[in-house]
């Protein structure tokens, strides 16, 4: 893996391993970015400065490791935080809509909670983050289900981008290619 951009003013990190989690794919351990809290804690101030002039109404993130990076952001920024999760993870009638998508590596289904309080997801704001961005499925997916629920995406952010494997500009933190 080579590193291409880096706007983290502390050193970092980051494991690979190959053939890893199928043979062919080369696994982006980020854990080492979280580990180490100087780190761990500029990321969040990176995702925040973002959008720190626009109005969010919550933070979105996939499941697992985007969870790591989401929440931070949403609790500092004194918003709700949404995870999606995994299908099978929440209860039926907590879900207002499943999707699938191509990762990879296979195909996934993500669900995405109901809000509270009989609040919608028409005209809120959301920030979607997540720790890595290859192909762009899973996170073209969650934005075109919060679209198709009245939704609007304000940003998406991510940690690193693989950069060799999509075109597509988004705001990330460590820009890489694989080597």
């Amino acid at each position: 893996m080579r590193i291409l951009k880096n706007d983290l003013k502390t050193n970092i990190s980051i494991r690979t391993e190959k053939d890893y989690p199928k043979k062919g794919v080369e696994y982006i351990d980020i854990l080492p970015l979280v580990i180490n809290f100087k780190t761990y804690q500029e990321i969040i101030n990176l995702f925040i400065d973002r959008v720190k002039d626009r109005k969010i109404d919550y933070v979105v993130s996939p499941e697992a490791r985007g969870f790591l990076f989401g929440c931070p952001v949403a609790t500092t920024m004194n918003i709700g935080f949404i995870p999606a999760r995994k299908k099978g993870k929440l209860p039926p009638s907590t879900v207002i809509a499943d999707f699938e998508y191509e990762k990879e590596y296979g195909k996934d289904i993500l669900s995405l909670p109901k809000l509270v309080d009989k609040e919608e997801y028409k005209d809120k704001n959301f920030y979607i983050i997540d720790d890595i961005y290859a192909t762009g499925h899973t996170l073209s997916a969650l934005k075109k289900q919060i679209e198709d629920l009245g939704g609007n995406i304000v940003e998406i952010g991510v940690v690193i981008n693989i950069k060799e494997l999509n075109s597509d500009n988004i705001y990330s933190i460590i820009d890489v290619n694989e080597e």
